[in-house]
């Protein structure tokens, strides 16, 4: 399988090399920059020290054409949205399998995305073609999907902890869950920004009044929500705390079932014991999502706590997981470390 990647430069553009370069049904033939324009020629390995002798690649200005001449068979777009949406229905045309990282196509509604992504789509249609790529919770409709939508950080850590419940019908009717989470530095992207310089940087809620994940997370866990982001002092990972009114009657053994029946033999979400909670430092650079739960029978309510890298389950690795679901591979492939290999995946921030 021969795949591009549109926006190599950036931290999720890394990873989904350092993924790809350890992938071994997959075969990286062109990177091209983030398709803004006005990027002078540099190689991968001048941008990403850390891929010198494994992928020594040329970063191409990124055009339909240059993409679809590429050869190859899937690409992925780390770009900004408004260049999301610009080019992945000419290349789903010309034929390529097209994996989105930005939140160019995961709202259905297409007044949203003024509000939400500050551009409006020239063409609603194609949101009804897209699937949202989290295999977890649409494995079969990934399946030979032509235009996959790549699910954003925090929807990633909040829909895996809140959909079991959801789908269950164990949330009480007309309540809204409420989501806090923080994430490392590294959400914010490799731009350089006052806010995110080392003696800058603090623990800090932002996005506010309504973050563009909040309607991400609503509509793909099937329940409105309050979501208040947070940004911390260190590079990479996500922790968020959900807490949740349950259902009448609700006790704790329906909550374990929910979430036992939801993820069994899914390779990427682990189930913690009894008495161990989600840290960051458990799941940083690799594509493990950590769930835990903690139900007040008395009060009627469940926090549920859920660690992923922001980078790799929250972006590339989830990514390269629907990738393989999509060919029809298995979904741990380039993502656990294989006879020899030093690592699963990640390097980068």
């Amino acid at each position: 399988m021969r795949v591009a990647v549109v926006g190599a430069a950036g931290y999720t553009g890394l990873e989904l090399l350092e993924c790809l370069a350890g992938h071994p049904q997959a075969k990286v033939v062109a990177v091209f920059g983030s398709g803004r324009g006005g990027e002078t020629a540099r190689t991968l390995s001048s941008e990403h020290p850390r891929l010198r002798g494994r992928l020594d690649l040329p970063i191409r200005t990124a055009s339909v054409d240059a993409i679809a001449e590429s050869g190859a068979d899937a690409v992925f777009l780390a770009t900004p949205h408004e260049v999301s949406a610009s080019l992945a229905p000419p290349l789903t045309r010309e034929g390529l399998r097209v994996l989105d990282l930005s939140g160019a196509f995961r709202l259905s509604d297409a007044s949203a995305y003024p509000r939400h992504y500050g551009f409006a789509h020239g063409d609603a249609s194609v949101l009804a073609s897209a699937v949202y790529g989290m295999p977890e919770l649409h494995r079969e409709r990934l399946a030979g999907a032509s235009l996959i939508a790549l699910p954003g950080c925090y929807p990633t850590a909040s829909i895996l902890a809140l959909w079991p419940l959801v789908n269950a019908g164990l949330v009480r009717a007309g309540s809204t869950p409420i989501v806090d989470a923080v994430s490392g530095v590294s959400g914010a992207g490799r731009a350089a920004k006052v806010s995110n310089l080392f003696c800058e940087v603090s623990l800090r809620a932002y996005g506010l009044p309504v973050h563009r994940h909040e309607p991400e997370i609503a509509e793909h866990a099937g329940t409105a929500v309050v979501f208040t982001p947070h940004v911390g002092p260190f590079d990479r990972g996500i922790l968020a705390t959900i807490h949740v009114e349950l259902d009448a009657g609700v006790d704790a053994a329906a909550v374990d079932r929910a979430y036992e029946d939801a993820f069994a033999g899914q390779a990427f979400v682990r189930l913690l014991p009894k008495g161990e909670w989600p840290s960051v430092g458990a799941v940083v650079r690799t594509n493990f999502c950590d769930l835990a739960w903690l139900v007040d029978e008395a009060s009627g309510r469940v926090r549920v706590f859920s660690a992923i890298d922001n980078l790799v389950k929250g972006a590339s690795g989830q990514a390269v997981q629907a990738m393989n679901a999509a060919f029809g591979l298995d979904e741990t492939l380039g993502l656990l470390p294989t006879p020899g290999s030093a690592q699963a995946v990640g390097g980068g921030a």
